[in-house]
């Protein structure tokens, strides 16, 4: 399973994603678009997504801060 993250500094809820990821023990790419132009317009044009974080897992990609759908694609039970 690939999954990566999208975000941009001073986001807080893009932290929030990377600390449940890391307390589960998920490896994950993070990728900032401030710092990548190709990333920010691949999360815009491709992704279809305008908001940071957005997170791909393998083909599926949740937009926004929705942790209840990553649980349920990382088969995460709390």
């Amino acid at each position: 399973m690939k999954v990566t993250v999208y975000t941009q500094p001073d986001c807080p809820p893009c932290q929030v994603v990377k600390q449940f990821l890391q307390h589960h023990n998920i490896p994950f790419e993070n990728i900032d678009i401030s710092e990548d132009p190709r990333a920010k317009e691949y999360l815009v044009y491709d992704l279809q997504s305008f908001s940071t974080p957005t997170v791909t897992v393998d083909e599926d990609v949740v937009k926004g801060f929705d942790l209840q759908t990553l649980q349920k694609l990382l088969r995460i039970e709390e």
